[in-house]
């Protein structure tokens, strides 16, 4: 095929060569990939892409363990890595910095840097040169400090001088790894002043690249670097960016966060006054105002402007002034147009309330709507006590203005997170406070896909509420209210509710509790209850196990019997015919049904854990007040009160 198919035959077996590597490694490699490097030499984009991707899957194979099979394809590499294709040629330098990592130390000095680096002087292609800045920066993680600063950083040097404004900005990019493998010391020395004379470059994109790298660098800048380098730099650049310049917006977008927690300390009042006037002018950068709209323009914010969801940004304006300097930032961003934005606000604002006050998190909360769901990340941050009562009293707030708009998915998202409160908060709060309000819901909404989310939901209350009575008033409001409720639309709520718990809980509590109050529904005189139910006998004979569920069986079959010879309604008769006794019998797939038994044994673990976590804390507790009222009848007696006086009374 190689020799005489055509184009799109070659490819498919360049494209499966990994797969005759594993199966056959000596002999792809004898026959095989001589012929493969025949094909390529003047082959088309197609089959030179191929091989590109194919040779990299091998090289990043554990498969070659042999050296001269790794010499053989990085040679093919190497051939083609000046290919006169640009896209040819970058997807050949793709598969060899990608390959790099799996390639040791001696083959990459010998076979790479050694006849590679020579084309990074003047008289080779500009495509030649950008490849040896990448490859520069690539290798410089491989080699011991040493070796970078003596054999790579000279050359690096080099290309950053180079007549073209292209490579100096590639091999500006580049400087950062060869940094952090020579070290603080080489950096400060060596490389700092190399990035500062390319930060006043004559070619924007030079001198943002240097910018981006010496703000990625300031972690190993002392505080003089800081003050007399970073300070101005930054200062030039916000003061020089306009709204023209979307690249350097788009990387200040990026950097500010990790700007201003670098610079906190080393800036006067009137340079952070200044800072936070940009920051405030980025937040709203990109934005169409109603002067300069165009149509089919819905350009927005040039970057991801996740500037404010970094704590650093609290940090900066100091939580006292956050409300007077950032607010405003902050606000705009929540109620921005684009959905990313919005959401990106809300999924960061868990980590900006730690640092923030009272005042500022009752403030902003509301701002959250677009977003409900991410509110529930604030339950899994450090969270100062005090305030989880207005968190709560916000999210039932919200999730009410919310059921009472037309938005029934962001409502059914909203129901979804609110399960996880069940493992987040104590069973009383959400007894009390979360449980009421999803009843309400599962009886009064009219969305079908709300309500199944709110059935959802309750059993997962149900399931993590410790306490017995509690479950057990939650069980009878089910069966009153629904399962024997008046209208019939709560019947068949309850019936969602029984699909939902066969998923939750165990098969002996669904069976204990749920299972009878389903198969009386077979007396409905509600046609549409008799057909969910038939729906739902499968599911539920899935439950039973016998010998121990016998009486349960019986009572499962005698329900399908009385449909089968009572039922008049034809939809609920086509339904029960098909779910006939020999549906309903159990799966005999073994494997399948060993699953089920083990995820099913697992739920059952957890249940009675919980009920022993419940009665150890119930005990502990007897304990206390026995040890109390002991030690209390020990001072009486004695004729002393007041507090303990001894250290083994104060321990008890």
């Amino acid at each position: 095929i190689l020799d005489v198919g055509q184009e799109v035959q070659r490819a498919s077996v360049i494209s499966n060569l990994p797969i005759l590597v594993r199966q056959n490694p000596a002999e792809t490699f004898r026959r095989v990939v001589p012929k493969v490097r025949e094909v390529l030499n003047g082959a088309g984009v197609e089959i030179q892409l191929a091989a590109a991707a194919s040779f990299l899957t091998i090289l990043q194979d554990d498969i070659i363990l042999i050296h001269t099979h790794t010499y053989s394809i990085l040679k093919t590499v190497l051939l083609h890595l000046n290919h006169r294709d640009t896209v040819v040629s970058n997807a050949w330098l793709e598969t060899l910095l990608s390959a790099i990592n799996a390639l040791p130390k001696e083959t990459i000095k010998q076979e790479v840097l050694n006849p590679l680096l020579y084309q990074s002087q003047l008289s080779h292609s500009l495509q030649a040169r950008l490849s040896s800045c990448r490859i520069l920066g690539k290798v410089a993680c491989k080699f011991d400090s040493h070796m970078v600063k003596n054999e790579l950083l000279p050359l690096a040097r080099s290309l950053c001088q180079d007549v073209e404004f292209e490579v100096r900005a590639c091999m500006c990019r580049q400087l950062e790894s060869i940094a952090r493998a020579t070290g603080v010391d080489d950096t400060r020395t060596e490389l700092l002043p190399e990035l500062v004379e390319l930060a006043e470059d004559e070619e924007s994109n030079v001198r943002l690249a240097a910018f981006d790298t010496i703000i990625n660098l300031m972690e190993m800048m002392d505080s003089d670097d800081r003050v007399h380098i970073v300070v101005p730099l930054v200062m030039s650049v916000c003061e020089e960016a306009t709204p023209a310049d979307k690249a350097v917006l788009v990387s200040l977008s990026f950097q500010f966060g990790k700007l201003c927690s670098g610079l906190e300390g080393f800036l006067s009042d009137e340079q952070k006054s200044r800072l936070l006037q940009r920051f405030r002018v980025l937040c709203v950068a990109g934005l169409q105002t109603e002067g300069n709209q165009t149509e089919g323009s819905n350009e927005s914010h040039p970057g991801p402007l996740q500037l404010l969801l970094q704590p650093a940004m609290v940090v900066f304006a100091e939580t006292a002034h956050f409300l007077s300097e950032l607010y405003p930032s902050f606000s705009s961003l929540c109620c921005d147009p684009e959905v990313s934005v919005r959401r990106s606000a809300a999924a960061g604002f868990h980590q900006v309330r730690p640092s923030a006050s009272s005042d500022f998190f009752l403030t902003v909360l509301h701002l959250l709507e677009e977003t409900l769901q991410f509110l529930i990340l604030l339950l899994l941050s450090p969270s100062v006590p005090d305030q989880i009562p207005e968190l709560l009293a916000a999210l039932l707030l919200a999730e009410q203005k919310v059921g009472c708009s037309l938005r029934w998915r962001l409502h059914e998202k909203l129901l979804q997170r609110y399960s996880y409160l069940a493992r987040l908060l104590p069973g009383e709060v959400l007894h009390q406070s979360f449980s009421p309000r999803i009843f309400i819901i599962l009886t009064t909404n009219k969305v079908l896909p709300v309500q199944k989310e709110a059935a959802r939901t309750f059993c997962m209350f149900l399931r993590y509420n410790r306490k017995h009575d509690q479950r057990q008033e939650m069980m009878e409001r089910l069966i009153q209210d629904l399962a024997q409720g008046r209208s019939y639309w709560n019947r068949l709520r309850f019936l969602d509710i029984c699909e939902m718990a066969t998923e939750i809980f165990s098969r002996k509590y669904f069976n204990k509790h749920f299972l009878m109050p389903a198969l009386e529904l077979v007396h409905d005189p509600v046609a549409n209850v008799r057909y969910k139910l038939c729906q739902l006998l499968p599911r539920l004979r899935s439950s039973l196990r016998l010998p121990a569920d016998k009486q349960l069986l019986q009572q499962l079959d005698f329900c399908v019997q009385k449909l089968l010879c009572r039922e008049k309604d034809k939809d609920v008769v086509a339904t029960i015919r098909k779910v006939t006794l020999s549906h309903l019998r159990p799966v005999r797939d073994f494997h399948k049904r060993q699953e089920r038994d083990l995820l099913d044994q697992k739920k059952e673990k957890e249940e009675t854990l919980l009920l022993e976590m419940v009665s150890l804390n119930l005990q502990i507790n007897l304990q206390s007040e026995s040890l109390y009222l002991v030690l209390m009848a020990s001072r009486l007696s004695s004729g002393t009160a007041g507090a303990p006086t001894d250290r083994r009374e104060t321990e008890l």
